[in-house]
């Protein structure tokens, strides 16, 4: 089919499902512009396995971060994953950002170890998001370091690890707010640490101490102001080689966030399988003014595969958008895969997110509440079974025609092109 033809075809397709979603109440045109509003943080560390531009190190446990597969075409340098974020942010519909991690410091044929990095470190990083007007969040890279082998890193016994990590974690946000001033943007700095014990442990108590301690020494730096550096914490069930026990457990952050003034992070891949993070957004918000939201998708367990339009990932959004409270959440991706082509991974998995946040929109809220408060909870329950069958694919490709991107999966034909042209060729 033609653009033009395809065009037409959108349109009256749109057409049709605008008219159906008024006869619940809800106004798709509002909903498309309020859906490519909200801002996705997109994570550097998919275009080349989380492996980070740093001088190879020997010998590293990994600190439970894992990419499995081998798929041809990862990126090698910054320059090309800078290459592979020009095609993906072409290919994506609404605002987005960048979130970098610590260990994609450019810093040269000279070794900088990560308490020394400093601004300069990331010039590269900060003219591309420059060039493309996007904003930059960032992250501290507690892990695939000597430092961090042992299984501890802010909460180590040893006084002389905790100082080296308090340090990076210090130089970190002021490289954070160095990002807010030149780009006019708050830098949100989430700080995820792989603190734990595969077995149980005799002790749980001192490295939780511990943790405080560090942690309010990093935040304790008269140098940074936190309205440019907006610090977050993000917690965790278990994971690879902290089975049993994790120091920064999610009450530990509730409880931290709230008392420290940061901002909690929710990862859905950071649960067990059973629980529900939407039902968190509500009672968190009671008592937290702001949250961090990563998508990611859990298989079996913690294993950060690309996000799909699942019900987790619904439920998120929708309980966000009945909430409205779409200006106090920050969005953010988190998956790894090397199994597959990157790029298209991170087009699916940014996709699936607008669209789970364009579905949240789409909700017909007014009238599901007010059947909830009259008691008439056959009706609620009827409403939301049908609006699962609404036309709102039609909406999705009219949000993306209006976003000057490829509508349903045309964009693939741009990642073929680009996989004949660049990935194959590198080696």
């Amino acid at each position: 089919m033609n653009p033009s033809a395809s065009r037409q075809s959108i349109t009256a397709a749109y057409r049709l499902a605008r008219a159906a979603f008024a006869e619940q109440g809800v106004d798709t045109d509002l909903a498309i512009k309020r859906a490519l509003a909200v801002p996705i943080s997109l994570h550097c560390w998919q275009a080349d396995d989380v492996r980070g531009l740093e001088t190879p190190r020997e010998g590293l446990a990994g600190g439970g971060i894992m990419a499995t597969g081998g798929y041809p075409g990862r990126a090698r340098n910054g320059d090309e994953m800078r290459a592979d974020l020009d095609l993906v942010l072409k290919l994506l519909p609404g605002t987005q950002r960048l979130n970098l991690h610590a260990f994609y410091a450019e810093t040269g044929r000279k070794a900088v170890d990560r308490d020394a990095i400093t601004p300069a470190h990331f010039s590269g990083w900060l003219d591309w998001a420059r060039g493309h007007r996007v904003g930059l969040d960032f992250n501290p890279t507690y892990f695939a370091h000597p430092l961090a082998n042992a299984g501890f890193t802010l909460s180590s016994p040893d006084r002389k690890v905790r100082q080296f990590w308090i340090d990076h974690g210090r130089a970190c946000r002021r490289i954070a707010q160095h990002f807010s001033k030149q780009l006019g943007s708050p830098c949100l700095i989430n700080h995820w640490i792989p603190d734990g014990t595969k077995d149980q442990p005799a002790d749980r108590w001192s490295p939780r101490a511990r943790l405080v301690e560090s942690l309010d020494a990093i935040l304790a730096d008269p140098k940074v102001s936190r309205r440019h550096c907006v610090d977050a914490v993000e917690g965790k069930l278990f994971g690879l080689g902290s089975e049993d026990y994790v120091v920064g457990s999610h009450e530990f952050y509730y409880a931290y966030a709230q008392s420290r003034q940061v901002v909690p992070c929710l990862d859905l891949g950071h649960y067990h399988p059973t629980e529900s993070v939407a039902d968190k957004v509500s009672a968190l918000l009671q008592f937290h003014p702001r949250l961090l939201l990563h998508t990611s998708r859990p298989v079996r367990w913690d294993s950060d595969h690309v996000v799909i339009l699942d019900d987790a990932v619904r439920a998120l959004f929708t309980e966000i958008a009945r909430g409205g409270a779409f200006n106090r959440v920050a969005v953010a991706l988190d998956f790894f895969d090397a199994s597959i082509n990157r790029i298209a991974a991170y087009v699916i998995g940014a996709r699936a997110t607008r669209q789970a946040i364009l579905l949240g929109l789409l909700d017909p809220s007014k009238q599901l509440k007010a059947a909830d408060a009259a008691g008439r909870g056959h009706e609620r329950l009827a409403l939301m079974e049908q609006a699962k069958a609404m036309p709102w694919g039609a909406v999705w490709d009219m949000l993306c025609v209006r976003a000057g991107t490829p509508p349903a999966a045309t964009w693939l034909a741009d990642v073929a092109r680009y996989e004949e042209k660049v990935l194959s060729k590198r080696r």
